[in-house]
């Protein structure tokens, strides 16, 4: 059975928007904090062997920068994942190797989740990962928090999500300050 593993760049007060928009003008903000250390933490953190489990508008984001980003771990493993892209208009999809979750996509995903392969991972799909955790399809929340407030910007849970609880596994911290928090999956949030 494969695990389901989030991975989001997250501020300190929850964004985790990084392009910019008419109210967002911070799309840069992880920069400052990138070294090579960090690099090796999160392709760490990611594994060798790995699938994406992508929402359709980071799969096109995505799409536009990664087939051109170069020889790197982080470009290599990304390039080389099949991606299971949560859509509707999977004949439109370029960037592959791609699987198909099929018309439903949450029992696509259970399905996928039931086989043998490695890990799916999920960055960003905001949208995706609340439904996720909504149908209790998350094993482990991977968190590089940064030291930064900014304020506004699409946040990691939304004001409508359901409380949820997490059990911290381990954190590492890179020289420039973000921290790498591991939590695994519990469930609702016990009263």
């Amino acid at each position: 059975m494969r695990k389901i593993r989030i991975m989001e760049h997250i501020s300190l007060d929850g964004v985790i928007q990084h392009e910019d928009g008419e109210d967002f003008a911070h799309g840069n903000w992880t920069a400052p904090y990138r070294s090579p250390a960090g690099l090796e933490a999160v392709v760490e953190a990611q594994g060798s062997r790995f699938d994406l489990l992508l929402g359709r508008r980071t799969y096109d984001t995505w799409a536009g920068f990664w087939p051109k980003a170069g020889n790197s771990p982080i470009a290599n493993g990304l390039n080389a994942a099949t991606k299971y892209v949560a859509t509707h208009r999977p004949n439109s999809l370029e960037w592959g190797p791609v699987g198909s979750l099929g018309a439903d996509i949450i029992e696509g995903i259970r399905g996928l989740k039931s086989t043998d392969g490695p890990d799916l991972i999920v960055w960003g799909s905001s949208t995706l990962t609340s439904v996720l955790l909504d149908q209790g399809l998350v094993d482990e929340v991977v968190l590089l928090v940064y030291p930064v407030l900014l304020g506004r910007g699409k946040r990691f849970f939304s004001d409508h999500a359901d409380p949820r609880e997490l059990a911290f596994v381990s954190t590492k911290v890179t020289s420039t300050g973000v921290l790498i928090n591991t939590y695994r999956y519990v469930g609702s949030l016990r009263s």
